[in-house]
Formats: structure tokens, sequence, C-alpha cells
């Protein structure tokens, strides 16, 4: 089960509006399902919700090969050929993800992306599933 405190789609499009070239905003918990998004294509959000789950999984298990890391991931960017891609722990079992072109400069949108997870994150809950249960 996913708790969400209010609605924050004005917030993710707070962060649209103030980092040019944004293309996708996605809200997912950590077993890859979306939970809130900004951008045109629902299916687009879902894919890219599955998709970070395995690259928070991945990005975790990196994180505890570096001595004195707490094993926690925090942030991972993609450069791509014509933009960028974003992933935030943003709460307890919750992402942020941001697809952008190139005009989104990476130390100004991580800036306001860590900006939005101060906000989100005290309104936001995703409880542990294991086979489709909450745990």
């Amino acid at each position: 089960m996913i708790q969400q405190r209010g609605n924050f789609d004005w917030m993710l499009q707070d962060l649209a509006k103030g980092v040019p070239g944004i293309q996708m905003i996605v809200v997912l918990s950590a077993d890859g399902l979306r939970i809130a998004r900004h951008g045109d294509d629902p299916d687009a959000a879902d894919r890219v919700a599955a998709a970070c789950a395995g690259l928070q999984s991945l990005a975790t298990a990196v994180a505890q090969e570096i001595p004195g890391s707490d094993g926690e991931m925090k942030m991972v960017l993609i450069e791509i050929n014509g933009g960028y891609f974003y992933l935030m722990a943003a709460g307890p079992n919750a992402y942020l993800a941001v697809l952008s072109d190139v005009r989104a400069e990476p130390g100004f949108m991580s800036s306001r992306m860590s900006d939005l997870v101060i906000r989100i994150g005290e309104h936001l809950t995703s409880r542990p599933r294991r086979n489709g249960q909450t745990v």
C-alpha cells in the first residue's frame, strides 16, 4: 500500500517550470510503482519507474562496496545523447526520477531536486512489499 499525505502534483509542476528542459518527472516506490508523474505519457512514466527500481538496487549494491559508505543510494546521474537522467532518494522506499534534455544543467537540477525531496519527503511513505503484499 502506498500512502500519500496531500497532493504534490503542483510541486512536480514547480520543478518542471523552474528548470528548463525537463521532459518527465516520476515519483516512484522502491519496487518500481509510479506514485506520481509530470509529463504527457503515463505508460512511459510506468516504464521509467520500473527501470528505476533496478537502477536504485544496482546503485545501492555499488554503494555498499565503498569503504565508509552507509550503503544508501543518494543520487544517480546518467548522461545520455541528448540529455540526462537523474534518480534521487526521496523518502522511505521512495525515489524521484527526472528525464531532461541538454538544457538542464546537472548542478542546478540536483539542487532543485534536493529542494523538492525535502518538500515531498515528509508527505510520502511507501511501505515495503513482498510478493505484491505490503510488509
